[in-house]
């Protein structure tokens, strides 16, 4: 057995062609795997269940937004925590994990972990989400709603006409319709957008 495993010490340890083609085999099949393995851990923290999994959110936003049209609807569409806050692409799904990692900190560390501190909070988190959703045009509700694809003339009369006056002022969803799946914090020193 020794002998054995000398042989193999040897010819891992000896240069060969064979040798090369087995490093560039295994590094080529544990690229594969690391990048599986990367993206499961990507895709299971992308769902809805991943997101609730703390009570912060379960007890604060996520009743907040059961009760809106993003929940439950006439159509059964329905949008999900990482459909309206994650990217679908890859870098900014990764620069938004990257940022998200600052909202687990503050979990695991206590900051937001009652209602009182998370209401204490809340202006500064919606702000970080409106400027994030400002910076990137919107994209996650664009996804869905386009202004290429809506026709004002079937919206009703007030809806059309700021949607047109949005598209001819170059605004973006989150001008106008913060707090559209989660109740506002104080906005009395916020504009309103129209």
């Amino acid at each position: 057995m020794k002998e054995k495993l000398l042989r193999i010490w040897r010819w891992w340890r000896r240069p060969s062609r064979l040798a090369l083609g087995t490093l560039l085999i295994l590094g080529f099949a544990g690229g594969i795997i690391f990048w599986g393995g990367f993206n499961t851990a990507m895709e299971m923290t992308n769902r809805e269940q991943f997101c609730i999994g703390c009570h912060e959110m379960r007890n604060n936003v996520y009743q907040e937004y059961m009760q809106t049209v993003h929940y439950n609807n006439r159509s059964g569409v329905r949008a999900t925590c990482p459909d309206c806050h994650v990217p679908h692409e890859w870098g900014p799904k990764m620069l938004r994990k990257l940022q998200a990692s600052k909202e687990v900190y503050a979990k695991i560390f206590g900051l937001i972990d009652t209602p009182k501190k998370f209401e204490e909070t809340r202006i500064e988190l919606a702000q970080n989400e409106w400027r994030r959703m400002k910076n990137n045009n919107s994209q996650e509700c664009r996804n869905c709603h386009n202004f290429d694809y809506m026709d004002f003339t079937a919206q009703k009369t007030v809806a059309g006409k700021m949607h047109k006056k949005a598209v001819d002022e170059g605004k973006t969803c989150i001008d106008c319709h913060k707090g559209i799946a989660h109740h506002l914090p104080d906005m009395k020193d916020q504009p309103n957008g129209f």
